[in-house]
């Protein structure tokens, strides 16, 4: 820039001195040697910045290197190998007569009303005979909070069915901690085996309460007395008289 402005000045001086110093010289035109001068000055900027600027170069784009992809290697360690032996599990078979829960009385009550079973019997003691006729009784508890009344009544509710009779009436008041007796008059089947039914007491509405009244009995075979061969008589065999001699 500096070397541009020092020319241009030098030019001008120049067409100055060369326009004072000339006689009859034509006089130039002024305006055509500030215009070259313009021009001279231009193309000298135009070649300095040109001169200045760092030649291009075609800078080749470095590829993407890809590093290598790590392996991963398995450590494999021996197991040892251990033999359990499976367990054997023994299942016992029960044998013998099996346990029957009883429900607890305090769990069967309905409201202020509940039953507690004394004790279970029948009048005869069996077995009995097919056909025979006995007493189902029951001593019972009353171990609830309320009086039974007289319409309460204890029925036939499952089972076999030994009588025709499947409801009886209490017909009496129980208070509250005080026992009675239940019966019912019942009839064996004429099969002969074991047969078993099951009452409950009621409120005289349907409404069950209490423990259940239970009925086992057992109908055994009839025993024939032994028979005995009929005796006969012993049978006597004729005498013959004796012989007479003659005279």
């Amino acid at each position: 820039m500096h070397f541009t402005r020092r020319s241009l000045f030098l030019l001008l001086l120049i067409g100055i001195l060369l326009t004072s110093c000339g006689g009859n010289v034509p006089t130039p035109d002024v305006n055509g040697t500030v215009a070259a001068a313009a021009g001279t000055m231009a193309a000298a900027l135009f070649q300095t910045q040109t001169a200045l600027a760092p030649a291009a170069t075609n800078t080749a784009i470095p590829s993407a290197t890809f590093l290598p992809t790590p392996t991963t290697q398995t450590l494999i360690l021996s197991t040892p190998t251990v033999f359990v032996p499976a367990p054997v599990f023994l299942t016992p078979t029960p044998t013998g007569t099996f346990y029957t829960s009883t429900p607890l009385a305090s769990s069967l009550g309905v409201g202020c009303l509940n039953l507690r079973l004394v004790e279970a019997f029948t009048v005869p003691k069996g077995p009995f005979l097919p056909g025979q006729d006995f007493t189902q009784s029951w001593q019972v508890e009353n171990n609830g909070t309320c009086d039974w009344m007289y319409v309460f009544t204890w029925e036939f509710v499952s089972g076999d069915k030994l009588a025709n009779n499947t409801s009886v009436r209490l017909s009496k008041q129980i208070e509250p901690y005080k026992w009675t007796t239940l019966s019912v008059n019942l009839h064996a089947p004429n099969k002969p085996g074991t047969y078993k039914s099951s009452w409950r007491l009621t409120d005289g509405g349907g409404t069950q309460f209490g423990a259940v009244l239970p009925v086992s009995i057992t109908v055994a075979n009839p025993t024939k007395p032994p028979t005995e061969p009929p005796t006969e008589p012993p049978t006597e065999e004729p005498t013959e008289p004796p012989a007479t001699q003659a005279p």
